[in-house]
């Protein structure tokens, strides 16, 4: 698959943006290595714009680089699964169309009820089955850091992706609401 000039700007642009909030922007939850990132809301307007390969690319890129500059090593079953999660993110925001001028709100329920269950195969399943099956990471540690990630990344989409969707979605003209004049 080939990716245009514009995915390609996109996908360089939104990983760093999704890396300088991912670092600087976190709310700690008091879980360890957990927390509110808004950078997950932002990874839902990347995906309704450009999709989900540029919504993959830009988690698993924004986040390997938080996590080296951070902690000086990448955990890569994080970095995996955030991949995922923009992946499927973007999988709904295309089928959706919520970029194209024309949000409802039951596209915005449809999409909110899809983040949730991306949220879950993403943190509750992905990321804890790999720091098991890679770093051998207890099971109740990582399980729990993955629970309190679906709520964190839930609400931070659910409030700023939602609000982030509604004004990009006003930036666009509707279908057929312009007329050409001869």
């Amino acid at each position: 698959m080939k990716l245009s000039t514009r995915n390609v700007v996109a996908t360089g642009i939104g990983a760093a943006v999704f890396f300088i909030l991912f670092k600087f922007v976190a709310i700690p939850t008091g879980v360890a290595n957990t927390q509110i990132n808004v950078a997950e809301a932002w990874l839902a307007l990347i995906t309704a714009i450009f999709g989900p390969i540029v919504g993959a690319l830009v988690a698993f890129i924004g986040h390997t680089l938080n996590d080296a500059v951070s902690y000086g090593s990448v955990w890569w079953s994080w970095v995996i699964a955030d991949a995922l999660f923009g992946l499927l993110l973007g999988l709904m925001t295309q089928r959706l169309a919520l970029a194209d001028g024309n949000l409802t709100t039951s596209k915005l329920i449809q999409f909110n009820i899809w983040q949730l269950i991306a949220n879950v195969i993403a943190w509750a399943v992905v990321a804890p089955l790999g720091d098991i099956l890679i770093y051998g990471e207890p099971a109740k540690k990582v399980f729990l850091q993955g629970a309190v990630t679906v709520g964190a990344n839930f609400l931070s989409i659910a409030i700023l992706g939602t609000i982030l969707l509604i004004a990009y979605n006003r930036t666009q003209v509707k279908r057929g609401s312009l007329t050409k004049e001869d």
